[in-house]
C-alpha cells in the first residue's frame, strides 16, 4: 500500500520558518516527480511548488517564490518544503504528490497520482 504522510505543519508567526516533510512508503518515488498543493478554507487547491525526478528542475507558484524551497532526498524516499517569511494568506492545508507517470516537474493536480493526508499550517499576523 503506498503511503505519503507529511509532517512539519503549526502555528506561526508572520515572517516565521517551517520546514514540512512527506515520507513515502510502499513503492519508491525515486523516478517520479513529487509536489506540494494547499487548500485554504474557502478555496480551491493551488499548486506550490513541484521538483522533478533528480532533484535538479524546481517550479514555484508566483506566491511563493523566493520564500519556499522544495527538495528530496530519495535515499529517503522523503520530500521536504522549506518555508520561510510565511505570510497569514499561507495559512492552509499543504499536501504533498507524487506521480507515477511525470519525472519533470509538473503544476496539473491531475499529473500527480499519489497524495498525502495533509499537513495544517497556520500563520498568524
Amino acid at each position: 500500500q503506498v503511503q505519503l504522510v507529511e509532517s512539519g505543519g503549526g502555528l506561526v508567526q508572520a515572517g516565521g520558518s517551517l520546514r514540512l516533510s512527506c515520507a513515502a512508503s510502499g513503492r519508491t518515488f525515486s523516478r517520479s516527480a513529487m509536489g506540494w498543493f494547499r487548500q485554504a478554507p474557502g478555496k480551491e487547491r493551488e499548486f506550490v511548488a513541484s521538483i522533478n525526478w533528480r532533484g535538479e528542475i524546481t517550479y514555484y507558484a508566483d506566491s511563493v517564490k523566493g520564500r519556499f524551497t522544495i527538495s528530496r532526498d530519495n535515499a529517503k524516499n522523503t520530500v521536504y518544503l522549506q518555508m520561510n517569511s510565511l505570510k497569514p494568506e499561507d495559512t492552509a492545508v499543504y499536501y504533498c504528490a507524487a506521480s507515477s507517470t511525470r519525472m519533470t516537474v509538473t503544476t496539473q493536480a491531475g499529473n500527480y497520482d499519489y497524495w498525502g493526508q495533509g499537513t495544517q499550517v497556520s500563520v498568524s499576523s
